[in-house]
């Protein structure tokens, strides 16, 4: 029988690779439901080479145009956060978590509530709703696949036979464009230059948290959560060829690593067929042309993201919060010109800093702080001209 799929997020670089999978092999997969926020003419052109049986626009304003794009095609269209988090409801046995943001968390639990697989390939939910998300997947017997190449990896070796036995997780990092700038380089950075990754193709938001790490600050509160593991066991090293994806080290002294070619399709594939594999079109990893694997340590001083990722942990889930949302606002703001490159973390900073002691113990309260935060972080941001060249 055919595996019932849906792709939350179907038109970013993560939902897009997916939908080529799926094309490689479409008789092996029915299309439940797409999603995205406003990207109209790739969602329809999606639906209609997937042969999805819904698709839906996040925008409302966007209905119209996914109404009569797909008009006389048989697929059912729907507009509006709460079709997206029913379409996330859908019965399905594999769900493509790829909703940028805090954005995805609705949808995710929703997915998640179904008991199957859900593969998450957005790292804010977990960070900033860690104990929520993994609580409603024990509750539903949900299997969460980690997408991030880095999670990917660490699941791929990580014998949970024999927790016991495992000394450390080790997330590598590529080091984003600016791993050997210096810090008066990096106050200067313009938009376009902390997005032209050296080694990946991705989404704006997500090579930009590349180029200050705190893609990879947010994975190590991912790992946290995922793989039920302290802080202090949880370290990172610089790779900047992006062949080793991650490693575990057992008590015994192995390493066990996972490697491939930096290609989203490989471990989108592993998600995707689990727990079976299968073949992809992605790029191969070819070790005959190796000459040479690099590790460093990350400078903290460069790159403050990493040091206060693991002050979040150990404070609390509503400091992980506070750490994403206010990166979240402070990155879009760069984006668009408001603010220097090291006022993003000047920004995250001032949010974590004025953490209080918060209940979060219903989704109510993770959205109702999250969106404080981020009203708050706004309003500094707007407040301190002097971010514009931090």
């Amino acid at each position: 029988m055919s595996k019932r799929v849906t792709i939350l997020g179907s038109t970013g670089s993560v939902g897009t690779s997916t939908v080529d999978l799926i094309l490689s092999n479409p008789e092996a997969y029915d299309v439940q439901a797409l999603t995205a926020q406003t990207n109209v003419d790739r969602l329809a052109d999606q639906a209609i080479q997937l042969k999805a049986k819904r698709a839906v626009i996040g925008d409302e304003s966007h209905y119209d145009a996914l109404k009569n794009r797909l008009a006389g095609t048989g697929i059912e269209c729907a507009a509006g956060r709460a079709a997206v988090i029913e379409a996330a409801s859908m019965p399905t046995d594999w769900t493509m978590a790829a909703i940028v943001g805090m954005a995805g968390l609705e949808p995710i639990l929703a997915a998640i509530a179904q008991g199957q697989c859900v593969a998450i390939a957005n790292k804010e939910p977990l960070v900033a709703a860690g104990p929520l998300v993994m609580a409603a997947a024990r509750a539903s017997g949900a299997t969460l696949l980690p997408v991030d190449s880095e999670h990917n990896a660490v699941f791929q070796v990580f014998e949970n036979e024999n927790r016991a036995g495992i000394d450390r997780i080790i997330l590598t990092a590529s080091g984003g464009p600016f791993r050997t700038w210096t810090m008066d380089q990096m106050r200067a950075a313009t938009p376009a230059q902390a997005v032209a990754h050296p080694n990946w193709t991705m989404g704006a938001k997500i090579s930009v948290d590349s180029a200050s790490m705190m893609n990879k600050a947010l994975e190590i509160i991912e790992a946290h959560y995922l793989f039920a593991m302290p802080p202090e066991q949880i370290d990172v090293l610089v790779h900047p060829q992006s062949v080793i994806h991650s490693m575990v080290e057992y008590a015994d002294g192995s390493v066990l690593a996972q490697l491939g070619a930096p290609d989203m399709r490989t471990p989108i594939a592993y998600t995707l067929g689990w727990p079976n594999r299968i073949k992809t079109s992605g790029q191969r990893l070819d070790l005959k042309t190796l000459s040479r694997l690099d590790f460093e340590q990350i400078d903290p001083v460069r790159f403050p993201s990493i040091p206060m990722a693991y002050d979040c942990l150990r404070a609390g889930p509503a400091h992980c919060i506070a750490f994403n949302a206010a990166n979240e606002v402070a990155v879009a703001a760069f984006l668009a010109g408001r603010i220097g490159f090291y006022g993003i973390m000047d920004a995250v900073r001032y949010a974590v800093e004025r953490v209080e002691k918060v209940d979060m113990s219903n989704l109510s309260d993770v959205l109702d702080f999250d969106a404080a935060v981020r009203d708050d972080t706004t309003a500094y941001m707007n407040s301190h001209h002097a971010l514009k060249s931090a």
